[in-house]
């Protein structure tokens, strides 16, 4: 709390539920304006929902706190709906987006699958690994996080070594080159949590900017952009067999994966860091 107190500036800014409190009582004894900035629904996290003495915590700080911030901004349109049912507060939407930069698409030379992101819970590896015996790809893993060696072990198991290649954390410049070179692009997470289900996760972003069609679960956010742009193949549950029969599905039909990639290249027009600043700049200048 002691640089949120001492440090000089006119508006003090919580992100997310786990800095609220120091903020909250930093900018009532300093008399200073303060705002919202949630990334996801803190209380419906799947390490919180499934800890009920910490799910009984958090939702206290929750009710604690977001009622004193009546400014606020949300990754997601659902997310700012909990907010107003909960709180009586309107969120705007400020979703993490990909800067819109010129775009080369190179020969695919290697179709392999991508998944680029924190290896954590509730991401499906347990899933997504077993799937890809029925799939005749490689599978590229870019990241580290809590399920890291759960993932790797899962690989072993099902004498997928050759074929699930662990890359662990690499450069932001690596990463870019991976993501523009992939053939398809992962984006999958388990409804075991409402935070999960109404989750925007930035790797969708990062494929559409790189003209990579995705295999995506059909939550209400991932499916409400791809009525308006069909930039990934949606599938209903991630279980083994549907993401194999997916991932199957947009290597071996040529036509669909090339109309994805032009509904990507329309759809980086319009869902980019460019337009979705201009939401941001006019929450801070009503102040």
């Amino acid at each position: 709390m002691l640089p949120t107190f001492f440090c000089k500036a006119t508006i003090l800014c919580a992100i997310d539920l786990d800095t609220i409190m120091p903020v909250y009582y930093a900018s009532k004894i300093r008399g200073k304006q303060r705002v919202y900035d949630a990334h996801e629904l803190f209380t419906e996290l799947q390490e919180v929902v499934t800890r009920p003495s910490v799910y009984k915590m958090w939702r206290w700080i929750e009710q604690h706190t977001v009622p004193n911030f009546p400014v606020g901004y949300t990754v997601g349109a659902y997310i700012a709906e909990v907010f107003h049912e909960r709180y009586g507060v309107n969120y705007k939407l400020v979703r993490n987006m990909t800067v819109l930069k010129p775009l080369n698409i190179p020969e695919k030379k290697e179709k392999y699958i991508l998944y680029q992101g924190a290896v954590n819970v509730g991401r499906c590896f347990e899933f997504l690994i077993p799937a890809m015996k029925h799939v005749n790809a490689q599978l590229i893993i870019c990241g580290e996080g809590n399920f890291f060696k759960e993932a790797k072990a899962i690989a072993v198991l099902h004498q997928l070594e050759n074929k699930v290649i662990f890359k662990g954390y690499i450069p932001p410049e690596d990463l870019k080159q991976y993501t523009l070179n992939a053939y398809i692009g992962i984006t999958l997470f388990e409804a075991v949590a409402f935070s999960n289900k109404m989750s925007l996760a930035n790797r969708f972003f990062d494929y559409l900017h790189s003209g990579v069609p995705q295999l995506c679960v059909q939550y209400p956010e991932y499916e409400k952009i791809n009525n308006e742009f069909e930039v990934a193949h949606l599938i209903d549950e991630p279980t083994p067999e549907k993401i194999a029969t997916g991932l199957n599905f947009l290597i071996e039909n040529e036509n669909h994966y090339q109309h994805l990639q032009k509904e990507c290249l329309k759809a980086r027009e319009r869902y980019c860091w460019q337009e979705e600043e201009k939401t941001l700049v006019k929450v801070y200048e009503q102040f």
